[in-house]
C-alpha cells in the first residue's frame, strides 16, 4: 500500500474543486497534467483512471489520492459520480511503500506527519462528502481564503482521522473479534434499508445479543443498537446532501416505520430537521467535462 506524509501542523492551500458526474455510460477521463494534488471521492458508479502508468479502478465509497508532477488519464468508459478537491500543501513527498498488514499500525504510531493511503476505501464515506458539500458552499458563497484553505485541511484530516480510529480500535482486539467486528459492519450497511434489530443481527451471526453489544460498546464506544442508528443518520445525511431523493423516499430506503418517525427521530440526533439540514447544503458544484 503506498501512503503518503502529508506535513502535519500546516494548512493546506486550496485550488479548486467540484462535483462531477458522467454526461453518459461511454464518458472516460480526459488526459491531462496534474500540476498539485487530487482528491477523488467517488460517491457513485466506478472511475477507471490511471497516473503515471499504474491504472486504479475507484469503486463507490472509494478515495484516490495522486500528487501533483505526473500525466493522468481515462483507460476506460466510466458511468460515474464523483467529487473532486485541488489543494496543494507546500511539500511533494514521494509515496512510502507499506505492507498492507502494517497500515493500520503505522497510522496510528506516526507522529511527524499524517500518513493518508494513496487508494482505499473511506470507512465513513457521508462525513467526507458533507464536508466536501460544506466547501463547495464556501466556494459558492465567496468564502475568503483562509475559510477554503482550513475547510481544505478539514476534509484531508477527516480522511485520515477515520483511519487512524480505525486503527485505533482494531489494534486492541483479537482477530477473530476484528473480523466479526467488520463483518457486523458491512452487514449493517448492506442492510441499511431494513428495520434493523440487534437480535437479528445476533441470530444471523449466530452470537448472543450481550455479546454483540459489549464488543461494540468494547471497540466503537457505543452499543450495537445505536451504532445501527449512527450509520443511517450517516446514510440520511449523504441522501439530503448529495442527492434529491425526497424526505419521504429517504425515510423507506433507511427502514423506518414512516415519515414522522424518521423525522422525530433525525431531529433528536442531529438537532435539526431533515429538510433545515438539506437547506444548509444546498449549493454544490458540478462539472460533466
Amino acid at each position: 500500500m503506498h501512503v503518503f506524509e502529508l506535513p502535519s501542523n500546516t494548512v493546506y492551500e486550496y485550488i479548486f474543486t467540484g462535483k462531477f458526474q458522467a454526461p453518459s455510460p461511454h464518458w472516460i477521463h480526459q488526459e491531462s497534467p496534474l500540476k498539485d494534488y487530487e482528491l477523488f471521492v467517488v460517491t457513485e458508479g466506478t472511475l477507471y483512471i490511471s497516473y503515471q502508468g499504474e491504472a486504479f479502478t475507484v469503486e463507490t465509497g472509494d478515495f484516490l489520492l495522486l500528487p501533483p508532477g505526473g500525466i493522468r488519464k481515462g483507460v476506460r468508459p466510466s458511468d460515474c459520480s464523483f467529487y473532486w478537491l485541488h489543494f496543494v500543501t507546500g511539500q511533494n513527498p514521494c509515496p512510502k511503500e507499506i505492507p498492507d498488514a502494517l497500515l493500520l499500525a503505522y497510522i496510528v504510531t506516526s507522529s511527524k506527519t499524517i500518513p493518508v493511503p494513496r487508494h482505499g476505501s473511506i470507512p465513513n464515506l457521508e462525513k467526507v462528502v458533507i464536508l466536501m458539500k460544506q466547501l463547495q458552499d464556501e466556494v459558492k458563497n465567496n468564502y475568503p481564503a483562509c475559510g477554503l484553505n482550513a475547510m481544505t485541511t478539514s476534509i484531508l484530516m477527516e480522511l485520515y482521522g477515520q483511519y487512524y480510529i480505525r486503527a485505533q480500535r482494531v489494534s486492541s482486539i483479537k482477530d477473530v473479534q476484528k473480523q466479526l467486528y467488520y463483518d457486523i459492519v458491512d452487514y449493517i450497511k448492506l442492510n441499511v434499508s431494513k428495520n434493523l434489530k440487534v437480535a437479528e443481527i445476533a441470530a444471523h451471526f449466530g452470537y448472543n445479543q450481550k455479546y454483540l453489544s459489549h464488543l461494540f460498546a468494547s471497540i466503537t464506544g457505543t452499543p450495537l443498537k445505536q451504532f445501527i442508528l449512527s450509520i443511517k443518520i450517516d446514510a440520511a445525511n449523504f441522501m439530503l446532501t448529495d442527492t434529491n431523493k425526497s424526505i419521504s423516499q429517504i425515510s423507506r430506503e433507511l427502514g423506518f416505520l414512516d415519515n414522522h418517525n424518521f423525522t422525530r427521530t433525525y431531529k433528536s440526533v442531529t438537532g435539526l430537521s431533515p429538510s433545515k439540514y438539506r437547506n444548509t447544503f444546498a449549493k454544490r458544484i458540478l462539472f460533466d467535462k
